[in-house]
């Protein structure tokens, strides 16, 4: 045997460092996706990092649900604070992001196993189609499972302060008019359904909000009502952009370290950004140079 047989690779040998070059595509692959997974989620996370982190502090920048005061014998549940709530809606939200991206790769590898899709499959425009179609499909799926079952108790306070044209159509309206209940209370209650009618109507809530503003200030039974301060914060920093009372007040120092944390989030979700995007890029790059590199060896065995 010459010293350059001892180099040289049997066609056996080549073959299994081809299953190899195909593993190593795979797996990086699979990296790929992960890392454009956190990218797509990060990208997405910006438009609501502020919201998840005032929620953190019980707060957020407009009313989103009705805070009943536990004085008030209304048969129903109060709902999850803020930050339940948005956290609930955050873990939705990243589980249908990883199913839905990942999912539809593996949707279309299952298809192309068909030779009506194989066939079709092979133009990049129709691949990348199917993608985009067996994407929104997961999406669709996992949001109905997650607002079917729902949140009942939301859909009984929606059911509450619903009204077409005036707030005196509401149920919780008809059933403070019917019930001997504080003023200030029906104020609190009724400035909140305002705020939560689509559209917001800001002017009424003004109306309501403002004589819970006098009632803090002339009410020595004020502080017995069971009012939530956050909840008031979030009234007067929506309708008058800032706190105007000293039970608001209170509560800024909260919304000042909020707003502190948000800001360091946003350039800590930019550099995830930033950095999943590259290692993204530089992955797909070598999964592709491995695929070719498979290619160009299948091509010369056979």
């Amino acid at each position: 045997m010459s010293p350059l047989d001892e180099y040289t690779l049997s066609q056996q040998q080549i073959e299994q460092g081809v299953v190899v070059l195909k593993k190593r595509h795979r797996n990086l692959m699979l990296l790929a996706m992960t890392t454009s997974t956190v990218f797509v989620a990060s990208v997405l996370s910006i438009f609501i990092q502020h919201d998840l982190i005032y929620s953190f502090f019980g707060l957020s920048t407009e009313v989103k649900q009705l805070h009943i005061v536990p004085s008030l014998n209304v048969n129903v549940d109060q709902p999850a604070d803020y930050f339940l709530s948005l956290l609930s809606w955050f873990g939705w939200f990243i589980l249908k992001i990883f199913v839905s991206f990942i999912g539809a790769f593996f949707v279309i590898r299952f298809l192309k196993k068909i030779k009506y899709f194989y066939i079709r499959f092979q133009s990049f425009v129709l691949r990348f189609v199917g993608w985009l179609i067996a994407f929104i499909l997961l999406w669709s799926s996992l949001t109905y499972v997650q607002y079917d079952g729902g949140d009942k108790k939301a859909h009984v306070i929606e059911k509450l302060v619903k009204y077409e044209s005036n707030i005196q159509e509401s149920e919780i309206a008809q059933y403070l008019k019917n019930n001997d209940i504080a003023k200030p209370i029906q104020d609190y209650l009724l400035a909140q359904t305002a705020l939560l009618h689509k559209p917001a109507d800001k002017a009424l809530a003004m109306v309501f909000t403002q004589r819970l503003v006098n009632a803090e200030k002339n009410d020595v039974k004020f502080l017995e009502y069971g009012f939530q301060p956050e909840q008031i914060w979030i009234l007067q920093n929506q309708l008058y952009g800032k706190s105007i009372t000293l039970f608001a007040k209170n509560v800024d120092k909260q919304a000042t370290h909020a707003e502190l944390i948000s800001k360091y989030a946003q350039i800590l979700i930019y550099a995830v950004i930033v950095l999943s995007f590259i290692v993204s890029l530089f992955l797909f790059v070598l999964a592709s140079n491995l695929k070719k590199r498979a290619i160009r060896i299948e091509q010369r065995i056979f």
